[in-house]
């Protein structure tokens, strides 16, 4: 079994147990010899265990040297060869102290010994691909990692999920990774999931864990709540394209809360030419939207100028304006009441000339039509 990872070849550590290790830390740069992943398309859809929209590590079996929090961590790992505490090397990541055998005649791990952490997604979603990344765990990362995920409703807790009768599906068997790399794992299950468990084999350190797919809202609850965010990731909504991801990504723009510094928002390069930026996304379904806000908060001196939105009804057709292009303050909330409910299943946001906004909120409602379908859709995957 392998796994390629850009030029490099993670190869099955039963013929090399060190086959896959990084070189020892040798000074400078700790990121100049990492192993990216490659062209991994998956990773332009949203972070379904982003702490932004709710994910957590609930559990691990053991987290001896570093704690399963870190997993989460929004910014990539960090290396100090000088920070040593009372259990060892501290490790940003998640690190498990080393495996031992049965007894003195029996030393070794046995084949099915492993180290476990159970993720609660930020939002339900369907998995379309995952990063495992080793950073700085040079010949101290996993031999070999394998995920498995489920669905379960409410707020289970860590009892629940382990419990016997819990079926859990596997996405990514049991397969060799490198040491200070990314790992990349496409994954192919249309199924609707809301918690991971993430397996080392034996031992180990996982620096970061990266879910990208698509929120799969839940219905009722968007029913329930009637009037809501049509845009936001966490009710279903979702970036399908944008002209430019220069300084930051577009999907930052329907993240939950207001952004809190610049590039937690989406901005682009400076044009030098005479065309616009934009963004296109996709709701969760068929909507009526009554209200709109342009935010361009911590944006002073690089927000967009002016902005307009379009709609679109279905697959094809035009786009049809729905807010003239309208001028916008830099570091403000701007606020739009529509001219009447506008039907839309696609959105799109052209800002002029170039620059950036923080969010973009929708206000509204599914249509019949649009319940009715995302309805079907959560039978579809399992909900």
């Amino acid at each position: 079994m392998t796994f390629d990872a850009s030029e490099t070849t993670f190869q099955n550590s039963d013929t090399d147990p060190h086959a896959n290790d990084a070189a020892p830390y040798g000074g400078g740069d700790p990121y100049a010899d990492y192993r990216e992943a490659g062209d991994l398309p998956f990773t332009e859809l949203v972070d379904l265990a982003d702490r932004r929209l709710g994910a957590g590590v609930i559990a691990a079996n053991d987290e001896f040297f570093a704690e399963r929090e870190n997993l989460l961590i929004r910014e990539r790992a960090v290396f100090d060869p000088e920070h040593f505490g009372h259990k060892g090397k501290i490790m940003d990541g998640w690190e498990t102290r080393r495996r031992r055998g049965a007894d003195a005649g029996h030393p070794f791990p046995a084949p099915e010994d492993h180290d476990w952490a159970i993720v609660r997604l930020g939002a339900p979603g369907i998995i379309r691909g995952l990063v495992v990344d080793t950073a700085h765990f040079r010949g101290n990362y996993p031999q070999a990692v394998s995920v498995e995920a489920v669905a379960l409703p409410g707020s289970p807790s860590p009892e629940d999920l382990l419990a016997p009768d819990v079926k859990w599906t596997t996405l990514v068997p049991r397969t060799a990774v490198g040491g200070h790399a990314a790992n990349g794992f496409a994954v192919d299950a249309e199924q609707r999931f809301t918690h991971l468990r993430v397996n080392q084999h034996p031992d180990g350190g996982i620096a970061r864990l990266r879910v990208y797919g698509e929120v799969a809202p839940d219905p009722d609850w968007l029913a329930a709540l009637g009037t809501f965010d049509l845009a936001a990731l966490e009710n279903g909504g979702q970036v399908e394209d944008a002209s430019d991801r220069f300084y930051s990504p577009a999907t930052n723009t329907i993240q939950p809360g207001r952004s809190r510094k610049m590039d937690d928002g989406w901005e682009t390069r400076r044009r030098r030419d005479k065309g616009n930026d934009w963004i296109s996304y996709r709701l969760a379904a068929q909507s009526g939207i009554r209200a709109v806000e342009i935010d361009t908060a911590y944006l002073k001196g690089n927000s967009a100028g002016w902005a307009s939105l379009s709609v679109r009804d279905g697959e094809d057709g035009d786009w049809t304006e729905a807010l003239p292009r309208t001028r916008l303050q830099p570091d403000t909330n701007h606020r739009f009441v529509l001219d009447g409910t506008v039907r839309a299943t696609h959105v799109r946001i052209d800002i002029f000339p170039d620059g950036g906004i923080s969010r973009l909120r929708l206000y509204g409602s599914l249509t019949d039509e649009g319940a009715a379908a995302l309805a079907a859709r959560h039978r579809e995957l399992g909900g």
